[in-house]
Order: structure tokens, then sequence, then C-alpha cells
């Protein structure tokens, strides 16, 4: 592995292997996406819905201090 920082170490077929925080950030984001292509396919939920909960995270997180 290069200089990157290890984020986890797994063992595979009984060898141990780096995982990378790159590597560990997009296997999160190739999951979170294959679960929302999912729940989006079965009709769970409607993409806008997802767009404006997504949004509605984003304002309660993302505040500023000040604001409460």
């Amino acid at each position: 592995m290069t200089d990157k920082k290890v984020a986890i170490k797994m063992i595979v077929d009984g060898q141990v292997r780096d995982v990378s925080y790159e590597e560990l950030a997009l296997s999160n984001n190739l999951a979170q996406e294959a679960l929302v292509r999912v729940l989006i396919d079965k009709k769970v939920f409607e993409p806008r819905e997802l767009l404006n909960m997504l949004e509605t995270v984003k304002n309660e997180r993302y505040r500023r201090p000040e604001e409460k």
C-alpha cells in the first residue's frame, strides 16, 4: 500500500489487507447508491422524496452555530 492512511484492516482468506479511507468511502458510497436504487425500484419512495430529505438533513446538520 502507498502512503495512504489505513482506515481499517481486514482479513480476507487469512491474509491481512489494509483498507484506505478513500477505499472505505468509495465502498460506502457504492453500497448507499445500490440501496437507494433498490428502494426506488421497489417504489418504497420517490426520488423527489429522497432529495427533499437530503435537503432537510443538510439544513439540520450544517446550520450556523448562532441558529437554533
